[in-house]
């Protein structure tokens, strides 16, 4: 963030304060920052907020209409629609669409997107929100356009306000956007609002979408993670981590949106009245419906954060029985005052977890929060929207970092079962003491014979040569998923000497990292370096195959029963296509591979108990094409 961008937030948090009648500095303090403002930016937008009230919106037409957008809920509807050309793909954020106008390089005009021909002058409400630059160095006319949001940490904090300043609570994080932007009065709650872009409108000339997405970060515009399909092999993958962010995300999402990269294919397939032909969402089925909050039930995650989850009345939702939601994290339960009894509105979309969404009736019951942890009885600690631990050796964030690594390093048979029994007794104390356990060790442990002892032994002492990207993504570091540390080491970081010596400037060089997400990357990085000494004197080794992105891209892979080809050649396969090999079926296993026709193989059992895909040698194959 520049020094301008920090001045403009500074300034607009005090001015907010101020009206409220809360001002935390002093009148001279004030004057220094905006003094300071003025002389980098004399013009400076961000100078002219005055007041917190509006008059009557008016109505300004749009130079280019906000069309819609087609949408699809079928996969393969969107595989057709592609055909054979590269498509983009970003989130679909559910909030308020908006227009920027900037010109002279100044922010002089904020629109709704309306009707789509006329949106609501919103400008007094926009010049509130930090993170909108005010001004950018393209001095002809801009339009930018993007979303406005919400996210949960806002949202616990704009809730905080409005209860301290006699307002009635915000009921959800999409209705308080459109909530705001209809106000008259109180405008300074606009600064806890967001806004994300996602298209650049000018005279310049770009060839590709992918080019509007550098302008827009190049002006320090909020962007979503851009993702460029050049095979229809993966859709799939980002449709997933779109699920996945639907339930894990802090802001809310509905699907994707899906974009032809080549901008002479906008010119040549046009628009509709309704929507253009060059862009298509898709969006995730959802059923919502309500029922009671029986308990809230709290866990501590391997970050040490207390993690809160609603045990409900049983409610069938998208074919399936629904008797656990997610609660997100402190800030949700707070900000909705849940408590048992409460009756709420639940959703499902795209067959991922449950969540909460409002809360319909209220009950008498008392709001009570952990005042423990649930796993040591250490004292706890509330940081913004989220309780943590704050025993640094709670066993119970422990188990949850250990148990991580050996999910995604691939060590078979040691279950979380078997891992809180070592830990319980002081034989594991750090992922680095698994490599130090001798098989009379493990033999301590309940249900552990010699043979079985000696086996885990193996499992262990083999993780030790692993591929470098499933190694990084092993570790548990903050934005470190198997997809981002895989771009990291394809970026030509492919040695651990080179990711120790990352620095900022070349991780922002990468794909899928901003400012933010590269910082968090490397500060999480920094504290695991001392385990991954660690673990090079371990005797840890570490591989950088040659691998190409397919169906199997990410997924752990088992195979059972005998195969037309030797086994190695098709686990070498899978390696190349960067899947991950497996020697057993566990709840963490993606795919079991067998060409047995009437398997009755535990493997084969176990994938049919836990409704894990199975196909044959020959399907195989075909996605690893």
């Amino acid at each position: 963030m520049s020094r301008i961008q920090k001045l403009e937030a500074e300034l607009i948090k005090h001015k907010a304060l101020y009206y409220q009648g809360r001002p935390e500095i002093s009148d001279a303090a004030y004057d220094k920052i905006e003094d300071e403002l003025r002389s980098l930016d004399p013009k400076n937008p961000t100078l002219l907020i005055v007041g917190t009230t509006s008059s009557a919106s008016d109505k300004i037409k749009h130079d280019k209409k906000m069309l819609s957008l087609e949408k699809t809920y079928v996969v393969e509807d969107l595989v057709s629609w592609m055909g054979n050309e590269e498509i983009l793909s970003t989130v679909k954020l559910d909030g308020i669409s908006c227009s920027l106008i900037y010109q002279d390089g100044d922010l002089f005009l904020a629109k709704t997107r309306g009707d789509g021909t006329y949106g609501e002058n919103i400008t007094k409400k926009v010049m509130w929100i930090s993170n909108v630059p005010k001004c950018i160095t393209n001095k002809n006319k801009v339009e930018i356009r993007g979303e406005l949001f919400c996210d949960e940490d806002s949202f616990f904090k704009l809730s905080q306000e409005m209860s301290a300043i006699g307002l009635e609570k915000p009921t959800s994080q999409r209705n308080i956007v459109a909530g705001l932007m209809g106000r008259k009065d109180n405008l300074e709650l606009c600064r806890y609002i967001k806004f994300m872009s996602f298209d650049y409108i000018s005279n310049e000339v770009v060839k590709f979408e992918s080019d509007k997405f550098k302008l827009l970060s190049k002006h320090e515009f909020l962007i979503p993670d851009v993702e460029i399909h050049k095979e229809k092999n993966s859709l799939n993958d980002v449709i997933d981590k779109a699920r996945t962010f639907m339930s894990e995300g802090d802001y809310q999402i509905d699907g994707l949106v899906f974009t032809y990269n080549k901008m002479a294919l906008h010119e040549e397939l046009g628009e509709t009245s309704h929507h253009p032909r060059y862009k298509i969402a898709f969006k995730f089925q959802g059923e919502s419906k309500t029922t009671i909050l029986k308990e809230i039930i709290w866990s501590v995650s391997r970050n040490g954060i207390l993690t809160p989850v609603g045990d409900v009345e049983p409610v069938e939702l998208s074919g399936a029985m629904i008797s656990r939601v997610t609660l997100h994290n402190y800030g949700m339960v707070s900000a909705n005052n849940l408590k048992a009894g409460d009756v709420i509105e639940i959703i499902r979309s795209g067959e991922v977890i449950p969540k909460f969404l409002s809360v319909v009736k209220s009950s008498i019951n008392k709001f009570e929060i952990p005042d423990h942890c649930p796993s040591c009885h250490s004292e706890v600690e509330i940081v913004d929207i989220r309780i943590y631990c704050k025993n640094e050796f709670c066993p119970g964030k422990n188990l949850e970092i250990i148990l991580n690594f050996i999910q995604k390093i691939g060590i078979e048979d040691l279950s979380g079962k078997r891992l809180e029994e070592l830990i319980n007794a002081k034989l594991v104390e750090s992922i680095a003491d698994l490599y130090r356990l001798e098989a009379a060790d493990l033999m301590k442990i309940d249900k552990v014979k010699e043979k079985l002892s000696a086996k885990l032994i193996e499992s262990i002492q083999k993780s030790k040569t692993v591929d470098l990207i499933v190694f990084l993504s092993a570790l548990g570091i903050t934005g470190g998923a198997f997809n981002k540390c895989e771009k990291v080491v394809r970026a030509g970081f492919d040695t651990i000497k080179k990711i120790q010596h990352l620095r900022i400037e070349q991780l922002m060089n990468v794909e899928s990292f901003a400012e933010k997400s590269a910082t968090e990357f490397l500060s999480s990085l920094k504290e695991k370096s001392k385990l991954i000494d660690e673990l090079i004197d371990l005797g840890f080794e570490f591989t950088t195959a040659e691998t190409r992105e397919t169906k199997v891209t990410g997924l752990k892979i088992c195979i059972t029963g005998a195969l037309s080809e030797k086994r190695p050649v098709i686990e070498d396969m899978i390696r190349e296509g960067g899947g991950i090999v497996v020697s057993s079926v566990s709840k963490n296993t993606d795919i079991l591979v067998t060409n047995e026709t009437d398997p009755s193989s535990s493997k084969y059992k176990k994938a049919l108990e836990l409704k894990i895909k199975i196909i044959t040698e020959a399907d195989l194959l075909k996605l690893l094409k």
